[in-house]
């Protein structure tokens, strides 16, 4: 093990992960290495009482929006006191940076946590530099700790120690003359993710926190199903554990060593009764306005764990769910895109060594935009925005109002729609018999909105804002599947893996059907109704579809769509959709936003 040297600017001294020879650390040098040496000793104060409140900030599925994201992603739900709700906008790194830094004054006790995604799936300002910006504000931001997510999976598990550890890109190299990508300053944390021939955790599981005699131990996780929503290239050679059984180990190894209060990063998370950030989760009785696959692991996770902050499903939530002994236990997570943080206070009993857990405390705090922007994030941006410049802002197309795709209030998204034509027509030009297209709703990142994010003028979709949309990088793939095939992948949207949380694929123009909620399972996608211009599906026929590496390799549950022949690899998506745009569109003639009546939804 490795030790990290303090940080250029002093702040603080933490324990680095650095990979041996086949790029992984030793769950032996982990364990004995990191509580002993991972401190964190940024706050002031003195020792005081018996108990001490300890602040605890956490923010989640940041994905690289450094600049405040546009439209609907840039914005919370309020609840308000007549009972009425209002929209406000929020997220952007200068304003989290001003939020947390104000958060933390007259707290000589504050730590600050995430529950991953920092990266991954980001805008062109920080995808386009392999997320080296995000990092470099996540230091900037005094971050320190935070569990890994599926997305930081998302170029290998190398990158992700390199996100850790520093050094240049090994293709695109350094992208700033003089200087050398330094790497976090707070580590990720790994518990459930191992390397499948040596067994042991990628990067460290825990790290603890010490202040004054006050110790509090995070175990960081992400969700065990990774696999099977990230490309098969991200996560060769790893394999992904239990959530729960991997939190309960570790929470005993780290209550044998003294360390009785602990909090769990988890990479996995639940959904609200509310969209309402400020909604009480707690009404009428704990935990009760919370669904989802964090409940059941919530109630599973040992009593030792004394806080959960989660992520995944970029809801906002304060909850207690009551520990496997009955007790409450708060559970939380802050939206995503650095639109909210959470800020929660940890009572902690120096003679226990424990976290009285009546004495917590939680709420969900709006990243405001009306506050005074950070001048190191503003100088952050300004400088990386630079480099991007000659790319990002070149018009690839236009549009005559906004084009809703993350923030569409229906399952089929216009934007969705959008994308799926722009991959058939790509498609066609690879071969003409290809007939159809299918995207998946968790690829589509953001809205393209109408009104200009810079001095293009509105209306107009720059490569940037595309990049916003498409940050991913996959191919368009053609492949031939049966009638059969194309009913099945239909059919899963809402069954297996997805029935509980159903996964919407957007349909290229020309593919209709009815999709009835009211069914369970399979049943709900009514299968006399499909159609494909008009005609029914043949079960016995072959169709050449079209659609990302992601489903051509049975991404998100979509099994069907892995077994097709005859596989053609095309472009990359963002290509495709550029390609689009600029084919299909003009100053004169901006494409509108699609109707998205391509599937009927009965309720």
């Amino acid at each position: 093990m490795t030790q990290l040297t303090p940080h250029r600017t002093g702040r603080r001294a933490a324990s680095r992960i650095l990979a041996a020879a086949a790029g992984f650390a030793t769950v032996g040098a982990l364990v004995a290495a990191l509580p002993a040496n991972a401190t964190q000793d940024r706050h002031h104060g003195g020792k005081g009482g018996p108990t001490v409140d300890v602040q605890l900030l956490s923010f989640n599925d940041f994905h690289g929006n450094l600049e405040p994201p546009a439209g609907s992603s840039g914005q919370v739900t309020e609840n308000l006191p007549d009972g009425t709700t209002r929209k406000v906008d929020a997220g952007g790194v200068e304003y989290l940076a001003t939020s947390l830094r104000t958060a933390r004054k007259s707290h000589p006790y504050s730590v600050t946590a995430a529950a991953g995604d920092l990266i991954g799936a980001s805008p062109l300002l920080s995808g386009l530099f392999h997320d080296e910006p995000t990092v470099e504000a996540m230091n900037k931001l005094d971050l320190d700790v935070t569990s890994v997510g599926n997305h930081e999976f998302d170029e290998g598990a190398t990158e992700l120690a390199r996100m850790q550890n520093g050094g240049c890109h090994p293709k695109d190299g350094c992208f700033e003359d003089g200087k050398k990508f330094e790497g976090a300053d707070y580590p990720y944390l790994a518990a459930n993710v191992t390397n499948e021939k040596t067994g042991k955790p990628i990067l460290a599981p825990y790290w603890v926190w010490k202040h004054n005699g006050v110790k509090i131990g995070f175990i960081g996780v992400t969700l065990e199903g990774t696999p099977d929503i990230v490309s098969a290239d991200g996560v060769k050679g790893l394999k992904f554990h239990d959530e729960i059984e991997t939190v309960n180990k570790y929470a005993e190894i780290l209550d044998k060593q003294g360390v009785k209060s602990i909090v769990t990063l988890i990479h996995e998370g639940g959904v609200p009764a509310s969209g309402s950030y400020n909604y009480d989760c707690d009404s009428p009785s704990g935990g009760a306005g919370i669904s989802g696959p964090i409940v059941d692991i919530a109630k599973g996770i040992s009593p030792k764990v004394d806080a959960l902050v989660t992520g995944h499903t970029h809801n906002a939530y304060v909850c207690t769910i009551p520990d496997p002994s009955g007790k409450p236990r708060m559970v939380t997570s802050a939206s995503s895109y650095g639109k909210l943080y959470t800020d929660t206070t940890l009572t902690y009993d120096r003679r226990t060594k424990d976290i009285v857990r009546t004495s917590v405390k939680s709420a969900n705090h709006v990243v405001s935009r009306t506050q005074p922007k950070a001048a190191d994030m503003t100088a952050l941006i300004g400088r990386w925005n630079k480099l991007a410049a000659p790319v990002a802002n070149q018009p690839v197309g236009y549009i005559s109002a906004d084009i809703p795709g993350r923030g569409a209030t229906s399952p089929e998204e216009p934007l969705g729609d959008l994308i799926a034509d722009a991959q058939l027509a790509h498609a066609k030009s690879l071969d003409p018999k290809a007939s159809l297209a299918l995207m998946n709703p968790g690829g589509v990142r953001s809205d393209l909105v109408y009104k200009a994010s810079g001095s293009e003028g509105d209306g107009v979709v720059t490569y940037g804002e595309g990049f916003t949309v498409q940050p991913f990088s996959n191919t368009v793939n053609l492949a031939d599947l049966t009638g059969a095939q194309v009913i099945a992948a239909l059919q899963q949207q809402v069954s297996g893996s997805n029935e509980a949380s159903p996964k919407i694929l957007q349909p290229s123009a020309g593919l209709t059907y009815t999709l009835d909620m009211t069914k369970t399972g399979a049943a709900r996608v009514l299968v006399d109704s499909i159609k494909l211009n008009g005609a029914a599906i043949d079960p016995a026929a072959t169709y050449r579809v079209a659609m990302n590496s992601f489903l051509a390799g049975g991404g998100d549950g979509f099994a069907a769509l892995g077994q097709g022949k005859n596989p053609l690899v095309g472009s990359d998506d963002l290509k495709a959709f550029n390609d689009y745009l600029t084919a299909n569109s003009s100053a004169t003639s901006p494409i509108a936003p699609p109707k998205a009546d391509r599937i009927t939804i009965v309720k």
